[in-house]
């Protein structure tokens, strides 16, 4: 017979003894289980002890968690959560260095659970951590777990972040200032201005007056440059810190230049006086007149009288202006070389360089879209552009070289302006496409997309396009698309039954829970049930015991629109959880929601489901996968059709014979 449901089966540890196996009555009150348990080692004073996991994350066991208590688990007998909590709380301000340094580690640990916490809390525990960080003579190992405890109380949310002092603020910034700090403390300095800018917004504007992008510049340049492959959600946030960077050219992109204004007039003057350095001025106003009116022709101005009104379009407006006059200072033999090379030819293929500036600053804007919003979904950025401080002017150099040398390589003439910009545009967004990690390899990408390199690409991929749009072919892969898709149905479906773990959504930086879902073999019942740890391969139908039937499911809902995304805990989840995120709605008004572990396995479950209820399964990986299975199948299809011309439209039928009399008579 089995035991009755209030009833667990538990063992419980004490250090030097044998462990006890009790039948826990859920009914019974915890102190009462705990008095008995202390009588049975002899110990006095229950009401000191308390029971935690053996195993995982220790948490306490407390009259509202107890219910978690599965069969078969080991706890531990331990000294109760407001006895620990002072005892630590003396022990860390003790003045021996290890013994302090053990009671931190100890502590660190132990702040991640709740009930130790709500304790050490009440005890003013956060304010004695604070100024210990405050005092400044923690280093090491030491100030790390200082830190890690700080941040794993706060992060419990029974004490507002508005408490925290100036002072505090400004030496954890301090150690993100460093430039040589322990990766550790820099972790965790971060992860508490973090909080601090999430949970407040008077904190927000202090830690920007203390930490300016430009300080952690450094350390994305460390994370880009490391070896570690850079996740998703660290990918989109330096797409949005790159498109919020450019962003900032946006007003003078959309300034026009006012031609009465003779300090913007005089940076016309100095772009003249660098390139023509050695020429006098004459000294009447017509001869200098002419003079200017010649060299600014040379210069390549669509304007020879009056230069200024090459800027008075918007965009690219005055920051075409401001990148030749960093290309004309910080690379002046560039400019002067690229000016005189083309002023000094006669057989009307120069080069303009102010034409040519202005609207290669308007395509660069274009290019990297200079003054739109950051997409929510999307992670594409540039290595290169945090690896130098004037990336953008640099970007641009770089660029009006390559205009040049591609302007020579095609013998283009002012007639074949436009010509050559879509060719130069071609060149920086396939280079652009290659990731180069900094400015020196953009270059070396470049070189190898040459004029003659990009008519070779462009005619190859002509070629492979037209050898799949004839309308011959267009048909076939119509009648292979249904076939693929099945396959892919059946795949996602077969995935589904072999089952996929999830975690519980929960503080990052707390222990995992886990949870395993997978369909059953007859495709008609979801089974799911909770996990002690992240499995290693499937686990049984007998394991999980929770269930839903598929006839139940109503619908399948993704990202913001899962309930569990839109709780109030949920408003500060990364975007990374996001794109993770999806959720069953099931009768009678239920959900089971789900964080898939990655993208994949994100598309084989939103596809399988979808599957399932007979809806269209719409994924990037369905999408993917659809495209390279039809490629390889007609591929294979059409291997013997290797170098022979498809006709456009079927031959036509032969008329019929005046008479069947060539048929072969068997009788």
């Amino acid at each position: 017979m089995p035991p009755p449901a209030d009833i667990v089966k538990v063992a419980i540890e004490w250090p030097g003894a044998n462990a006890q196996l009790i039948e826990m009555d859920q009914k019974r009150p915890l102190a009462s289980i705990i008095r008995e348990v202390c009588d049975g080692w002899s110990l006095s004073g229950s009401e000191q002890f308390a029971l935690r996991y053996a195993d995982g994350p220790q948490l306490y066991i407390t009259e509202q968690s107890r219910g978690d208590i599965k069969n078969g688990t080991i706890l531990r007998l331990a000294i109760s959560p407001a006895r620990a909590a002072r005892q630590l709380l003396e022990r860390i301000q003790s003045h021996g260095i290890d013994a302090r340094l053990e009671a931190l580690k100890e502590l660190a640990k132990l702040s991640a659970d709740p009930t130790f916490a709500a304790e050490f809390i009440n005890m003013e525990g956060i304010g004695t951590l604070a100024r210990l960080v405050e005092s400044g003579t923690h280093f090491g190992e030491m100030l790390a777990f200082t830190l890690t405890a700080f941040l794993e109380l706060m992060d419990h949310g029974i004490v507002s972040w508005d408490m925290i002092s100036l002072s505090f603020i400004k030496q954890i910034a301090g150690y993100v200032n460093q430039p040589m700090v322990d990766v550790s403390i820099l972790q965790r300095s971060l992860a508490i201005l973090e909080s601090m800018v999430l949970n407040s917004h008077s904190l927000y504007h202090r830690v920007a007056q203390e930490i300016t992008v430009g300080q952690l510049i450094g350390h994305l340049q460390h994370v880009i440059r490391g070896n570690r492959p850079i996740k998703a959600e660290m990918a989109h946030q330096l797409y949005v810190l790159q498109v919020l960077t450019f962003n900032l050219l946006e007003e003078r992109m959309m300034t026009k230049m006012d031609p009465n204004d003779q300090a913007q007039r005089d940076i016309i003057f100095e772009l003249r006086r660098i390139a023509f350095d050695g020429d006098t001025d004459p000294t009447g106003t017509e001869k200098r007149k002419a003079m200017y009116t010649k060299d600014y022709k040379m210069l390549g101005f669509t304007n020879h009288l009056n230069p200024a009104m090459d800027f008075t379009q918007t965009p690219p407006g005055m920051l075409a202006l401001d990148n030749m006059l960093y290309l004309a200072r910080v690379h002046q033999d560039t400019y002067i070389r690229i000016v005189l090379e083309n002023s000094s030819r006669e057989d009307k293929h120069e080069c303009p360089f102010g034409r040519c500036a202005i609207e290669l600053t308007r395509m660069l804007c274009e290019i990297l879209q200079v003054g739109e919003l950051p997409n929510e979904g999307c992670n594409d950025y540039h290595p290169m552009f945090f690896t130098h401080d004037r990336a953008w002017e640099e970007f641009f150099c770089v660029c009006i070289q390559l205009l040049n040398k591609t302007w020579k390589e095609m013998r283009a003439t002012a007639e074949d302006f436009n010509k050559v910009m879509q060719v130069v545009r071609e060149q920086i967004t396939r280079a652009l496409a290659m990731k180069p990690s900094s400015i020196d390899q953009l270059k070396n990408k470049l070189r190898g997309l040459s004029y003659s390199e990009i008519l070779r690409l462009r005619q190859s991929e002509r070629m492979s396009q037209d050898d799949f749009q004839s309308p011959p072919i267009i048909e076939l892969r119509e009648r292979i698309q249904p076939e693929i898709l099945e396959l892919i149905k059946q795949q996602r479906l077969n995935r589904l039954c072999e089952g996929s773990c999830f975690r519980k959504l929960g503080n990052r930086r707390r222990q995992e829970k886990f949870w395993f879902c997978r369909l059953s073999l007859n495709h008609k019942v979801l089974h799911y049930g909770d996990l002690e740890e992240s499995p290693q391969g499937e686990v049984p139908f007998e394991l999980l015991s929770d269930k839903i039937p598929v006839s139940d499911i109503k619908s399948v809902l993704t990202g913001k629109d899962c309930p569990h995304m839109k709780e109030k805990s949920a408003l500060k989840q990364n975007k990374e959880v996001l794109e993770l995120a999806f959720s069953v709605l099931y009768d009678p008004d239920e959900t089971l929601n789900f964080v898939a572990p990655n993208k994949y396995e994100y598309c084989i479950w939103t596809d399988g489901l979808c599957a399932l209820l007979g809806r269209e399964m719409g994924s990037d990986l369905t999408r993917s996968d659809l495209d390279t299975l039809i490629s390889m199948e007609m591929k294979l299809r059409l291997l013997d059709l290797e170098n022979i011309t498809i006709p456009e439209a079927p031959p036509p039928v032969p008329k019929e014979p005046s008479s069947y009399n060539f048929t072969y008579n068997y009788s």
